[in-house]
Formats: C-alpha cells, sequence, structure tokens
C-alpha cells in the first residue's frame, strides 16, 4: 500500500467518524403538547423544537393536533443522542395519563404554553 493511498484510509476514517459524532451529537427534543382544556397530550420528538412547534401551531404538524387542537407546547427534554430522545418518546406514550401530569406539573406548574419562552 502506497503513503497515498494510507493516507486517503485514514482520511475517510476520520471522514466516517466525524460524521458519526456530528450525527449523534445533534441535539434531539421530545416534547408534549396539549390542547387549551389540558383534556388531550400529544407527545412527538424532532431535531428543530422551534420549528416543529410553529408547523403545529400551523396545523400542519398532525393530523392529531390539528383535529384536537394540541398546540400548546407544555413539556420538553432535550437529547444529545437521538437514540435516548427515540427511548425517551416511546417510554412517555406507554405512560399512564396521570404520570404525564405529574411529569408535566413538575416541569411547568402552571401549565402554561412555553412556546414564546423558546
Amino acid at each position: 500500500m502506497s503513503r497515498h493511498a494510507e493516507l486517503d484510509s485514514a482520511s475517510n476514517y476520520e471522514k466516517e467518524v466525524c460524521l458519526f459524532s456530528t450525527k449523534k451529537m445533534r441535539k434531539s427534543f421530545v416534547y408534549i403538547l396539549s390542547n387549551q382544556s389540558r383534556s388531550v397530550f400529544y407527545i412527538g420528538m424532532t431535531n428543530n423544537l422551534n420549528y416543529r412547534i410553529e408547523q403545529h401551531k400551523q396545523g400542519v404538524g398532525s393530523i392529531f393536533t390539528k383535529r384536537y387542537k394540541g398546540v400548546d407546547l407544555l413539556y420538553f427534554e432535550e437529547f444529545l443522542d437521538i437514540s435516548q430522545a427515540i427511548g425517551r418518546e416511546k417510554q412517555l406514550k406507554n405512560w399512564r395519563r396521570d404520570w404525564k401530569m405529574d411529569l408535566i406539573k413538575d416541569f411547568n406548574p402552571e401549565l402554561k404554553d412555553l412556546y414564546s419562552s423558546l
């Protein structure tokens, strides 16, 4: 193997590591939306919280939030590893309603829409 080939191989490895690190370190968010009466919860995940909540507020975020008018951001968590965010989203979706409400109230006792504070 020539010296040039070794350098190419090393630089390709560094590029792969860099790409992997970039993907792994990109922020992800798990969030909970609700309607005005707080009778419905929607749990989602995104890598751009501001943009995703804006989509929900415009009625293009999901059919569920459009139908039930679940556009108030009550809770969110930030993750550096997308696999952790995916796991947390799945976990919260399996929680009972009262557990979700306790989690939200610990984070946001007044149950106010947090979107404007992002």
